[in-house]
């Protein structure tokens, strides 16, 4: 090993079937770094991270880590956690019927009695420190998926670890909070710890990592210092495309004319989750709702799909008052929508991705209308093509494919309904940067073709590159409406934060 190397994988090969997830890869983290991890979804990122982990036996290679003569053999996720390799995945695997400081503590002793007191006060000096709005004795699934998030990153961080592995860690953060786990990751890189950051968002590698590697297609493409790389060549490794200007990839900021009349309006909406809130969308157009995390986004537009309870308000579809109590009366006026969690309210893992795409129409045609089989193989094949959709096969489980896959299918579920009227609720959170701008481009298109989308987003930047009008929400209630040559980043930040109420 290098002198100053705290992990090397050497020619790292990884196949499933027929299919090579990675092939002679290299990698090595220095101590005290803090190392990207990019590429798209299907690049081979989460496969490099469980071969390292344990989750994977590789087929061939090799790894070593610092401290330890010769090469390691790492057989589970115990044994990496045992060796100081310690991982924060995308999803939250902790368990919500357990507290914070069970979730922080569990297999992490062998002994037969617990001490709650200990372990107790232990996990409340940690959650001081890493200033995390949680107490310890909490049960876990009473606090936001942020807080979770962070529980998760607690702890891991405080393991004595040689190697922390974060999975998309920001991915359900605000600002704030993103700040915060900031702090955290350049402290421990003061003491040697060397990271991996896996992580879609561009701006967050630029503000925080020191080298950057960057897989395609299972292979290595390179390793780079963070200032050798700029962006847009980064972008060009990523997608294997040449791109000449940043802009190629921020989608175009000319709108179509949006059409006069009014798809769906809601006066005083309110739900079991949302306050009472005033919104209408016209053909054509795409707006959105935005606002940090916890401010009302996803509550809003699950009370115009009736996703949760509705307590009052008049909706009119069309210019026709309309009543839509539950997900099936949405769906029956031609609004669809792609919930925030993908996991849990987007896929049926265990269904094939044909499956998947057909299960919304036939929700709408009803148990005595069943789809043929070789109409759900003529649509699947239809989508899985128009979307470019990786999948071996359309028999294969959704659970299978990586994240932006998953998210192209529930795209195409909704799109074989043949929707007026889209929601769309952090299509792009999680996934590679190249899906992002095809979902991006769709999005824009379907506004051509003269349907309406409404679209939601933590990244500020690609709602002002998507929609010509922005709802701003703040701690639950509409405090701001933006259009024209009011959208800009300042105006909408002021907003959110009161200065442009």
């Amino acid at each position: 090993m290098q002198k100053d190397s705290v992990l090397e994988m050497r020619g790292i090969s990884k196949s499933f079937y027929s299919v090579k997830a990675l092939q002679n890869v290299d990698f090595t983290l220095k101590e005290g770094e803090i190392h990207a991890l990019m590429g798209e979804n299907g690049a081979g990122k989460s496969t490099l991270i469980k071969v390292l982990t344990g989750v994977y036996e590789k087929d061939g290679g090799k790894v070593y880590l610092k401290g330890v003569d010769g090469e390691v053999h790492i057989k589970s996720p115990e044994d990496a956690q045992n060796k100081g390799i310690s991982t924060v995945y995308q999803e939250i695997t902790l368990c919500p019927n357990l507290t914070v400081a069970e979730n922080m503590y569990i297999g992490r002793g062998k002994a037969k009695i617990t001490k709650w007191h200990k372990m107790n006060h232990d996990a409340t000096k940690i959650l001081e420190n890493l200033q995390i709005p949680a107490k310890a004795e909490q049960q876990l699934g009473t606090c936001s998926i942020a807080v979770q998030q962070m529980v998760a990153i607690a702890r891991a961080v405080d393991m004595d670890c040689k190697v922390l592995i974060l999975d998309e860690p920001t991915s359900s953060l605000d600002e704030t909070e993103v700040a915060k786990l900031f702090k955290l990751m350049l402290d421990l890189k003061s003491r040697g710890v060397g990271i991996i950051f896996v992580t879609h968002f561009l701006d967050q590698v630029y503000e925080v990592c020191d080298r950057i590697t960057v897989l395609r297609d299972g292979k290595l493409v390179g390793s780079y210092s963070i200032e050798n790389l700029p962006r847009v060549e980064l972008v060009s490794k990523m997608l294997g495309k040449e791109l000449d200007d940043l802009s190629e990839i921020k989608g175009s900021d000319d709108f179509e004319t949006v059409g006069d009349d009014v798809v769906y309006e809601a006066a005083g909406l309110a739900s079991v989750a949302s306050n009472p809130f005033n919104f209408q969308i016209h053909r054509g157009e795409v707006n959105g709702f935005t606002g940090l995390l916890g401010s009302g986004r996803s509550e809003s537009v699950r009370a115009i799909f009736g996703a949760d309870k509705v307590t009052g308000g008049k909706v009119r579809v069309d210019g026709k008052d309309v009543r839509i109590s539950k997900p099936r009366d949405a769906m029956k006026h031609g609004i669809g929508y792609i919930p925030e969690d993908r996991k849990k309210d987007g896929i049926v893992g265990d269904l094939s991705v044909r499956e998947n795409i057909i299960l919304a129409l036939q929700v709408m045609k009803g148990f005595f209308g069943p789809i043929s089989r070789v109409k759900a193989e003529e649509f699947a094949d239809k989508y899985i093509k128009l979307l470019e959709i990786k999948t071996e096969s359309p028999d294969t489980p959704i659970k299978s494919l990586s994240g932006g896959n998953q998210q192209k299918v529930i795209l195409a579920r909704w799109l074989l309904t043949n929707p007026q009227y889209l929601i769309l609720d952090e299509p792009t959170r999680g996934i590679d940067i190249g899906t992002k701008i095809e979902i991006q481009k769709l999005v824009l298109d379907l506004a051509k073709e003269g349907r309406s989308v409404t679209f939601i987003s933590s990244e500020i930047d690609e709602m002002l590159r998507t929609c010509s009008k922005l709802y701003v929400m703040r701690d639950g209630k509409q405090v701001g409406e933006i259009s024209g040559d009011g959208l800009t980043q300042n105006n909408v930040m002021n907003t959110i934060a009161g200065g442009g109420n």
